[in-house]
């Protein structure tokens, strides 16, 4: 089987352009002096602002992240002073999610440093090529979550 050269290769292109607005976004939140936010927390950091105090497996979905990536995810982030684990009231085996003091802070600067970002690395192209591109990638997500990728 004949593979493309990294330039015309989708996943070398997927990659390369992942690890470049990564790096952005590391050096935008190094600049705002919250180098605690990593791009790695914002799915989980964005479903908590927009809804605050989730069970953990309802987080996991939202941020299309699995159980044990979630587990080792939210460890590193407590670590970070970001969010805590409370019981869940309701459900003795479940923890709710919950923003700390300095999560709910980092709020506004680290989503204009996402905003900052986006807007640099999407420039010049156009909303309808965004669009489809967001298309493409939920596509290729709804793929890879079938159990025989074929």
């Amino acid at each position: 089987m004949n593979f493309p050269l990294p330039p015309d290769c989708p996943y070398y292109l997927i990659s390369r352009a992942t690890l470049a607005i990564t790096s952005h976004l590391k050096k935008g939140f190094a600049k705002k002096n919250i180098s605690t936010i990593k791009p790695a927390y914002l799915g989980v950091l964005l479903s908590l602002w927009d809804e605050d105090g989730l069970k953990a497996n309802e987080l996991g979905k939202r941020s299309g992240l699995e159980p044990s990536t979630m587990t080792g995810l939210l460890d590193r982030m407590e670590k970070d002073q970001l969010v805590k684990r409370e019981p869940d009231p309701h459900d003795r085996r479940a923890n709710r999610i919950c923003l700390t003091k300095a999560g709910v802070e980092a709020e506004a600067s680290a989503l204009k440093v996402l905003s900052n970002t986006l807007e640099k690395v999407l420039y010049s192209i156009s909303k309808k090529d965004i669009e489809t591109t967001k298309n493409v990638l939920r596509t290729i997500l709804l793929n890879c979550s079938k159990e025989d990728v074929k």
